[in-house]
């Protein structure tokens, strides 16, 4: 009777440990899932914002809109953008996320950015640009992807313009059909998609530099 008892807790325990090691297998896999398939420059600054729509691989121009980018990459790395909603799409012109959660509620955000636009960095089809309200200096965590060439976007000599601090390497694709979905009106706010496209994560890459000078301060 004792070694049927034992036989049989022994059963239970390596059925439990080999569900344990597929459950842990399973995350793994899925964490893997969520990652660069581009291949990446050792010096430069990346970004990666995975979507349930798919993922949007982004060159972050470090050097020529640096406080955009840093502001960026705390929002990111804070996990700030981590089930948040693509709210506004419109074909033709852009996608715009990083304001909203999922039940459509403004997340707070720290003080605004000062507006590194650049006469020569324009609003290209596949940049990714900081947005703001009309006053030049009020960005904080909302950006867009151009899926267009906007040129009105650009800054000018009458135009503070819109603060472009990367462009997509991969996943422009994504960025297109997001712009195509149906869309609503929710509230105040008109173009929102009617199935919601959800930022799960954006992961932030930076140069192996800057992680071995991180590291040493350490």
């Amino acid at each position: 009777m004792r070694k049927k008892i034992n036989l049989y807790l022994n059963t239970i325990f390596v059925r439990c440990l080999a569900f344990s090691f597929l459950l842990t297998a399973g995350l793994v896999d899925a964490n893997e899932e969520i990652s660069f398939s581009s291949v990446l420059a050792r010096d430069k600054t990346y970004a990666l914002i995975h979507t349930n729509r798919g993922g949007i691989e982004l060159e972050l121009y470090a050097k020529r809109t640096p406080k955009t980018v840093e502001n960026f990459i705390e929002y990111a790395e804070s996990g700030y953008y981590t089930e948040t909603l693509f709210h506004r799409v419109i074909p033709n012109f852009m996608v715009q996320g990083g304001g909203f959660d999922k039940n459509f509620t403004q997340k707070a955000t720290r003080k605004p950015i000062r507006n590194e636009a650049n006469a020569f960095i324009p609003n290209l089809r596949g940049t990714i640009a900081m947005a703001r309200t009309n006053n030049p200096d009020s960005a904080t965590s909302q950006f867009f992807i151009n899926v267009m060439d906007n040129s009105s976007l650009n800054k000018t000599s009458s135009n503070p313009g819109y603060a472009v601090f990367g462009k997509v390497i991969k996943g422009l694709d994504v960025a297109d059909k997001i712009s195509k979905l149906k869309t609503k009106r929710e509230g105040y706010m008109a173009d929102v998609p009617v199935e919601p496209v959800i930022v799960t994560k954006v992961i932030i890459k930076r140069p192996a530099v800057v992680k071995q000078i991180e590291a040493a301060a350490q």
